[in-house]
């Protein structure tokens, strides 16, 4: 399927390339079609409104009319020549649209094409023009950086972020702080680490307090000290900082609106009221509340109030009138912004989801394959090509088969071998354990023989102490004849009434402890009957003389009886064999 599937690609590559050769646009013509796609989109969605960067302002139709007009204005940008402004500045315009509709991948592809242009093409550029693109640079880094931290590639991101510093370090302007203070933030938000993030932070805001005492990153940078502190607990740090912030957006504006960054102030004035009620300072909380109402109430009746500074409002107000004892009015408070956090997630959910269903990878590169497709067949006369295309499609059908019928006909040729190759081994392996469990069998043999031979040298032993006993009575004399005769006869009772004993013992033996010897044949089972009486023996705590007595053989018979056993059980030297066998 590799192979077709290689083919299909190769195939529809020649197909676009004979169409696309009958006929090209010239530079100029792509320039026009270029802008007249431009005030297409502009007419909707103007470059310079903030709605056009917010996913709330498509619907379903117009998010694929508008990459549809997107992607077009982009494919012409390689046919226009020259105009080096005009290129960068869709790049630039690609890559933040992306980026604030929150489509990661496509933004970084965007300001990758941006820097590659701007590196082929800088020396064509005016002093002037490069000028100015340094801050651009500087952000698309950024932007770079903060779409792979949410891709999950934090090496990436990093090493963005590395490039970033290394960049605006060359300008010593504020860029290079907040570079830094994005580096931070870095660590902060997506790899969990206070310390490093701390250090950044620390870095950033020393250089910005000596330089750039009344910029707007100053106080971003004072907002995320105080977050670490926050987070480790250090409320008293905490609040200064947060204190400081809150008269500092009262007083500085944003360099970029020459507004007051309201959203800021009010994050500030809740994050101070929870910092003081976390140090028990409840009347300095309640007068910073106080303060805060009143902007938010100002924001309110201009309805200039985002969700989110309503939302950090109300958990202020929820946390002081906890701390006050006013439980009913608190309560009422969490209950209005969890419904209304419910509201604002509903809300949120509804919209990933018509984005994760129109917005993905899938999507944009199929509107992106239908443009191609609809300019190819508006790009040439497919009448003139019908016989070119079929004898190209004929001939690569029958190749396609061709190599089909060769693939699967190999697939089955190895199939069969490896499937040879799989009995063959099967048989073998069967061999090998019939041999196996063969010589097994003739071990325990040869085992049961040897002590087989053991018993009968003991009994060889017996009988010739007899014969000496016999001999002895019958050279006595007649007086003392009677006591070695009541002798002899004790002797030999003793060894029948001692076999006796011995077999009704080993019988009870047995009995108690077949799970044991289960257990041994199991893990050991090459281990003869004697042996796994041996265990037995010893498992009952009997010393070696009356196990060398029990078993009819001497103590030198046992030792060699034991050695065997360690053998067989595989002990090392320094194991004791009793022990080992108490603790099975």
């Amino acid at each position: 399927m590799r192979i077709l599937k290689l083919l299909f690609i190769l195939f529809f590559g020649f197909y676009q390339e004979v169409i696309v050769s009958q006929e090209k646009l010239n530079s100029n013509q792509a320039f026009e079609q270029y802008q007249n796609i431009s005030q297409l989109m502009n007419t909707s969605f103007p470059e310079d409104e903030i709605r056009t960067f917010q996913r709330m302002s498509f619907s379903q139709s117009e998010l694929e009319i508008y990459l549809s007009q997107h992607f077009q204005r982009m494919d012409l940008l390689n046919r226009i020549e020259g105009r080096h402004i005009l290129k960068l500045e869709a790049y630039i315009h690609s890559g933040n649209w992306f980026n604030l509709v929150d489509f990661p991948k496509e933004s970084i592809k965007s300001f990758q094409n941006f820097f590659k242009y701007y590196k082929e093409h800088e020396s064509d550029l005016s002093s002037e023009d490069r000028k100015s693109y340094n801050v651009m640079r500087f952000l698309a880094h950024g932007i770079i950086a903060e779409n792979y931290a949410r891709l999950g590639q934090l090496e990436n991101a990093k090493k963005e972020h590395h490039i970033n510093i290394a960049f605006t370090k060359t300008h010593n302007d504020i860029y290079y702080n907040s570079a830094i203070n994005n580096f931070g933030l870095f660590y902060y938000w997506h790899k969990k680490d206070l310390d490093s993030a701390l250090i950044y932070f620390k870095e950033a805001y020393d250089l910005t307090r000596i330089k750039y005492s009344k910029h707007f990153l100053l106080g971003s940078i004072q907002d995320n000290i105080a977050d670490i502190y926050y987070d480790q607990k250090n409320y008293v740090k905490a609040q200064a900082l947060y204190a400081s912030n809150f008269k500092f957006y009262q007083e500085v504006k944003d360099e970029s609106t020459m507004a007051i960054d309201i959203p800021r102030l009010i994050s500030a004035g809740a994050q101070l009221v929870s910092t003081s009620l976390y140090l028990n300072q409840i009347e300095k909380a309640a007068n910073t509340f106080e303060d805060l109402e009143d902007i938010v109430m100002r924001q309110d009746q201009a309805k200039l109030l985002s969700a989110e500074s309503r939302l950090n409002y109300l958990k202020s107000k929820e946390q002081l009138l906890y701390s006050q004892n006013k439980s009913d009015q608190a309560y009422t408070i969490l209950k209005y912004i969890t419904k209304f956090s419910d509201s604002l997630q509903k809300v949120s959910s509804i919209a990933n989801a018509k984005w994760q269903n129109e917005f993905n990878t899938i999507t944009v590169d199929r509107v992106a394959l239908n443009f191609k497709l609809e300019q190819l067949k508006k790009e040439t006369k497919i009448k003139s090509q019908r016989a070119q295309l079929w004898i190209v499609g004929t001939t690569s059908i029958a190749f396609i088969i061709l190599l089909i019928l060769l693939y699967f006909n190999r697939k089955q040729r190895h199939i069969n071998s490896k499937n040879k190759q799989l009995i063959a081994e099967q048989n073998l392996e069967n061999s090998l354990l019939k041999v196996n469990k063969l010589d097994q069998e003739i071990k325990s043999k040869q085992r049961d023989l040897s002590d087989f031979a053991i018993n009968l040298i003991e009994n060889q032993k017996w009988a010739l102490t007899l014969a000496t006993k016999l001999e002895a009575y019958r050279q006595a004399n007649d007086s003392d004849k009677p006591e070695q005769l009541r002798n002899l006869e004790l002797v030999v009772k003793n060894k029948i009434t001692f076999d006796e004993d011995t077999t009704l013992f080993f019988e009870r033996l047995d009995k108690l402890s077949d799970a044991f010897y289960s257990e041994l044949m199991t893990n050991y089972p090459n281990l003869s009957k004697n042996e796994i009486r041996l265990c037995s023996l010893i498992r009952l705590k009997i010393d070696s003389r009356s196990i060398a007595t029990l078993q009819n053989i001497t103590t030198a018979s046992l030792n060699t009886s034991r050695y065997r056993l360690r053998k067989k059980l595989d002990l090392a030297d320094d194991v004791n064999l009793d022990d080992f066998i108490l603790s099975l």
